[in-house]
């Protein structure tokens, strides 16, 4: 990946978030990590991103209230541009990516992490 980035990465599981923050972090990308929906919500407020890695299984908030939430926020703020959240997830159902786009995500991506599908998923979004 070319550009540099910088990534607000929403997962509770602290090995998937080492392995996602290694091949970030390999390409030269600024990662902010967060355990948890409440804790993303938190940091969204205070910094911008270029987009969100979002996780959807996680305790307290799942990643769909989340990124409700944080669509939310966009709009009280009038923010110009939606920022784009990308889930990651285990699951994969037929109806799971349907799932993320309704709750306001902008694409969806499987574990375990592959940095070409990230590439492929920005290239998408035309944010790459």
């Amino acid at each position: 990946m070319k550009n540099k980035f910088k990534i607000l990465l929403v997962e509770d599981n602290p090995f998937n978030q080492k392995i996602v923050k290694f091949n970030l972090n390999k390409n030269n990308h600024e990662v902010v990590t967060a355990m948890s929906g409440m804790e993303a919500i938190e940091i969204f407020k205070k910094e911008k991103f270029d987009f969100i890695l979002m996780d959807i299984m996680m305790p307290e908030m799942d990643g769909l209230e989340t990124t409700v939430k944080i669509r939310s926020i966009e709009k009280e703020l009038q923010m110009k541009k939606e920022t784009p959240i990308i889930a990651l997830t285990a699951n994969t159902l037929d109806n799971d990516r349907e799932k993320c786009i309704n709750h306001g995500m902008n694409e969806y991506m499987t574990k375990p992490f592959k940095m070409d599908k990230l590439v492929e998923i920005l290239e998408f979004l035309e944010i790459y």
